[in-house]
C-alpha cells in the first residue's frame, strides 16, 4: 500500500492476535549469563528456582532454545478485553515537528492498569492459579505493575500482596488506591514488616526506597508464606517472553501496510517493554534477515547501561535472589525519588545487556524535566497523556525527528507509548510549578555501589 493509505490508527483484527509468545534468546548467539545462587556461584537449578516462582515460569526462564511458547486459551480470553492494541501513526506530531521523518508508536495504555504490565500480569497469575497456590507477592514502582498485578489476581480468585517503593506510594496515592479496588493487600516499601525492611530502615533511614528494596520483601513473604510465591513485572526472561506479544502485534501490523521502521526506540528501566516491542525485530537482525537500530532510553538519575558496569550483580537491595550478569549500578545504589518510578531498578534484563554488550543496541539517558517537556508536546497535539515513564521514549523519538529534519532523511522511527499518566498527575503539577528538578548521580556515590558489588 502507499504512505497516505496507512490510517492514523492501524487495528488488528482480533484474529490476527498472536498465538505464541516469541523467545527471543532462541536466536541469540551469545546467550545470556544463567541466574547464580548467591550461596554457591553456580548456576541455579530448576528445583531451587520453584521456591520462589511458579513451576512453568521456571521452565520459561531456564529455556534458552525454544523459540515459541504458545498462549494458553484462558490468557488469550483476557488479552481480548483490550488486545490488538493500536498501532499509531503520530502525524500531528510529525507536523508540529515539521520533520520528513514517519513517526508510530505502539500504544499500550488500553485498559485499567494503564500500561503494558497486564500482558504478563495475567500471565503470571494465571500459572500461579493453575498450580494450586493460595496468592503471590511483588514489589512496584510507579505503581503500573502492582495494579495490573491486582486486576489479574483479582480476575481469578488469587490473593495479592504488593510492596510498593515508598515514595511512590507517596507520591502516587490514586494508584494505589486502584490496586485496593481490586484486593490487593499494599505496603509501602521498605517497611518495618519484614527482617530486610527493618535492616534496609537501619542502614538508610528516612529512605524513599527502590525497587531493589521492595523486591527483597516480597521475596522474604513469598518464601516464608505457605502456598505463596513471587512473581516479577519486568527484568526476569519470562518477562520479556510474555511482553513480546507487543512487538509481535507491532511486526504484524507494519507488514500489513509494507512499513518497516529504521529506527525503535523504548524506554529502559528493567527491560519488560523495550524487550518486548523490539523482540521480533531484534530476532530478524539476529538471523541476518534486516537491520534495525535499537535505541534504549533511561533516566539520567538512574542511568544503568550508560554508566553502570556489565557485572554479576544482585537483584534485590537485600542481596537474597540469585545474581544476574547485567548491566548494573550496584544493588546498594539507591536512585533519587523522581517521577520515572517504573525506571526506577539499579541493573537491567540479562537478554537486553547481553544485545548492549554485544553491540546490537544503543543506549542513552535523558533528564526528567526535559521528559515531560516532551511528554507536554506530544499531549497537546496526539491527545493522549503519557506516564512519565513513556516520555522517556517519546522524548528520543523527538530528538530522532528533529535530526531527520536538520539533515534532511526520510526514516520510520517506532517508539513504544507504555501506558497513560493520568494517575501521574502530582509530577505533573510538581514540573508546572518550576519544582521538579535534575538529579544526576555523581560519580562517586555511583562508583560506591559498584565497590561493593559481589566477586564474581
Amino acid at each position: 500500500m502507499s504512505e497516505k493509505k496507512v490510517p492514523y490508527k492501524i487495528y488488528l483484527e482480533e484474529s490476527e492476535m498472536p498465538r505464541a509468545w516469541y523467545n527471543l534468546r532462541a536466536h541469540m548467539k551469545n546467550k545470556p549469563a544463567p541466574l547464580l545462587n548467591p550461596e554457591t556461584l553456580k548456576p541455579m537449578t530448576a528445583e531451587e528456582l520453584s521456591v520462589v516462582f511458579c513451576d512453568e515460569l521456571v521452565r520459561q526462564e531456564l529455556d534458552n532454545d525454544t523459540a515459541y511458547f504458545e498462549i494458553p486459551g484462558e490468557i488469550r480470553d483476557f488479552y481480548k478485553m483490550y488486545r490488538p492494541s493500536p498501532l499509531v501513526r503520530a502525524y500531528c506530531l510529525e507536523e508540529k515537528l515539521q520533520t520528513p521523518a514517519r513517526i508510530y508508536y505502539k500504544f499500550e495504555g488500553n485498559n485499567t492498569s494503564g500500561s503494558h504490565k497486564l500482558n504478563s500480569a495475567i500471565a503470571q497469575a494465571y500459572y500461579a492459579k493453575n498450580q494450586g497456590l493460595k496468592g503471590v507477592t511483588t514489589e512496584t514502582g510507579a505503581g503500573q505493575w502492582g495494579t495490573a498485578l491486582s486486576m489479574a489476581c483479582s480476575y481469578l480468585g488469587l490473593d495479592c500482596r504488593v510492596y510498593m517503593v515508598k515514595c511512590s506510594y507517596e507520591q502516587k496515592p490514586f494508584r494505589r488506591e486502584v490496586m485496593k479496588v481490586y484486593g490487593a493487600d499494599v505496603t509501602p516499601s521498605p517497611s518495618d514488616t519484614t527482617n530486610v525492611g527493618r535492616k534496609i530502615l537501619a542502614e538508610y533511614p528516612g529512605t524513599g526506597g527502590s525497587l531493589g528494596c521492595a523486591i527483597s520483601e516480597a521475596v522474604e513473604v513469598a518464601t516464608s508464606t505457605e502456598g505463596y510465591r513471587y512473581v516479577l513485572g519486568s527484568v526476569l526472561n519470562q518477562v520479556l517472553l510474555h511482553q513480546s506479544i507487543i512487538g509481535l502485534e507491532t511486526k504484524t501490523a507494519m507488514d500489513k501496510y509494507g512499513i518497516k521502521p529504521d529506527i525503535i526506540i523504548g524506554c529502559a528501566g528493567g527491560g519488560s517493554n523495550l524487550g518486548g516491542l523490539i523482540a521480533p525485530f531484534m530476532g530478524e537482525k539476529l538471523r541476518g534477515e534486516a537491520d534495525y537500530r535499537f535505541i534504549a532510553v533511561e533516566p539520567a538519575s538512574c542511568p544503568s547501561f550508560t554508566r553502570g558496569e556489565y557485572r554479576y550483580d544482585y537483584c534485590d537491595t537485600g542481596m537474597v535472589c540469585p545474581l544476574s550478569k547485567m548491566y548494573t549500578l550496584g544493588s546498594g545504589f539507591i536512585p533519587s525519588a523522581d517521577h520515572a518510578g517504573g525506571l526506577r531498578f539499579h541493573g537491567m534484563s540479562s537478554v537486553l545487556s547481553q544485545l548492549y554488550d554485544d553491540g546490537l543496541m544503543e543506549a542513552v539517558s535523558v533528564k526528567q524535566t526535559d521528559v515531560f517537556r516532551a511528554a507536554e508536546e506530544f499531549a497537546r497535539v496526539e491527545g493522549i497523556l503519557p506516564a512519565p515513564e513513556s516520555s522517556h521514549a517519546i522524548l528520543a523519538a523527538v530528538n530522532e525527528a528533529i535530526r531527520c529534519r536538520e539533515a534532511g532523511e526520510e526514516k520510520t522511527i517506532l517508539f513504544g507509548l507504555t501506558g497513560t499518566g493520568y494517575f501521574d498527575l502530582v509530577a505533573y503539577e510538581r514540573f508546572h510549578k518550576g519544582e521538579m528538578v535534575d538529579t544526576i548521580p555523581a560519580d562517586e556515590d555511583i562508583r560506591k555501589a559498584l565497590d561493593k558489588l559481589p566477586k564474581v
